[in-house]
């Protein structure tokens, strides 16, 4: 059925390359083959599918390799896998809940825009029910493993990054510190924190917790310090970690915990990212168990692609605060913003200082995403910037010196 390609040359213009001669002739032939009798005898045939697709593919790809039809090549043949290889004829049957995906991993459908799946990342085992995540232009290349059915997940060309002189591939996910989970995309960097998002006090038998970097461990966790009982009020008033006031003659209750709370909130942290999307975090109780938990913003500081410079007023050195001229939609992992934003930015300067937010306000905006899902996230709005030598380190979004505060920072519906 499948005749080899071996080293074939071009055509004239009025031909057809052989290769898709090959390709025709070999669909005409898995078309005309006996009508199937049984479920073996499908499992037979699909067998035989994958296998002539793949070989294929392996022969078509060497025969290109190193022309200017390559990446074209490539992209046949994933069209080609899965148009013999898909099969959605049976009705969706998905769990009730969906998966719950590692750190900086996609939610994603299958191939047959059925069910959610977490996407699989660079260099994990993929299928056409289990895609690559396409949000970081990763692609199902099913000629490097033997199984006809199972490709590895490998990254389109694109712009590779720079992280402190380590160069990374685009769609290369990476740790930096085992407290950042990170991936470049495009010449771009996104991070996410690996320690827990949910940071808790033990419990009220605990009323003076302080987090501690345990040797070994990446993330802090929290201790119990056994305070004498005729210290306790001078310790209320000078220690900034207890989470519950005494309460002389009677016992702390789980169910008034609010009512007995010191509620303690930190600044949120500096963005992650210098231009584009980034990630902004705080640690709060101002909750009903009195809790501390980690809460997470995202936050743009500028566009990547803005050229700021040419707004410095003439006499002028920087550019403060700027404001989006039109109306403009945020995007995060493949999916927009539902409203239009003429968003405020920090700008830049020429005399070496750098601009960072000030004053902000932080909302919650909704994004709709290309499979029709939509969700809310809370998102930082800058109102001022400020322009300082204290500047973060070039390539640097983990050990920045600076970590200049931020106020007047509130919860904001707009």
């Amino acid at each position: 059925m499948f005749t080899p390609l071996g080293r074939v040359a071009w055509l004239d213009s009025g031909g057809l390359h052989p290769i898709l001669v090959v390709f025709k002739e070999g669909l005409s032939a898995l078309h005309s083959t006996t009508i199937l009798q049984s479920d073996s005898d499908h499992t037979h045939q699909r067998t035989k599918t994958n296998q002539w697709s793949v070989r294929f593919c392996k022969e078509l790809l060497e025969e290109m390799a190193g022309t200017v039809f390559t990446r074209s090549c490539i992209i046949l043949c994933l069209l080609i896998h899965t148009a013999l290889c898909q099969d959605c004829s049976q009705p969706c049957d998905c769990p009730a809940e969906s998966p719950l995906c590692p750190v900086g991993t996609s939610l994603v459908l299958d191939g047959c825009s059925c069910c959610k799946v977490c996407a699989r990342q660079t260099g994990e085992p993929c299928s056409f029910l289990e895609p690559c995540d396409h949000h970081k232009d990763l692609y199902c290349d099913y000629g490097v493993l033997s199984d006809t059915e199972t490709g590895i997940c490998m990254a389109q060309e694109g712009q590779t990054c720079d992280l402190g002189g380590v160069i990374y591939r685009s769609g290369e996910t990476f740790q930096p510190s085992c407290k950042h989970h990170c991936v470049c995309m495009n010449g771009e960097i996104g991070c996410v924190p690996t320690c827990a998002s949910n940071i808790r006090l033990p419990s009220p038998d605990c009323p003076y917790p302080r987090r501690v970097q345990i040797p070994g461990k990446c993330c802090e966790e929290w201790v119990c310090d056994q305070i004498p009982q005729e210290d306790t009020f001078q310790s209320a008033m000078a220690g900034r970690s207890i989470a519950y006031r005494e309460l002389s003659g009677q016992d702390v209750q789980p169910e008034s915990a609010r009512d007995n709370c010191i509620v303690q909130t930190t600044d949120w942290s500096e963005c992650s990212a210098a231009c584009g999307m980034g990630v902004s975090s705080r640690v709060t109780n101002d909750n009903e168990q009195c809790q501390l938990e980690r809460q997470t913003r995202m936050c743009m500081i500028r566009p990547c692609n803005a050229e700021l410079e040419k707004d410095i007023k003439r006499g002028k050195k920087c550019v403060r605060t700027p404001k989006s001229q039109r109306g403009m939609r945020f995007e995060l992992s493949g999916c927009q913003s539902v409203r239009l934003y003429k968003p405020k930015f920090c700008g830049v300067c020429t005399d070496g200082r750098c601009c960072t937010p000030h004053a902000t306000v932080t909302a919650e905006v909704e994004f709709r995403c290309p499979e029709g899902d939509s969700f809310r996230k809370k998102m930082m709005f800058i109102k001022t910037c400020s322009c300082h030598h204290d500047c973060p380190r070039e390539n640097d979004i983990f050990l920045a010196s600076n970590s200049r505060r931020m106020i007047g920072d509130y919860d904001n519906d707009m």
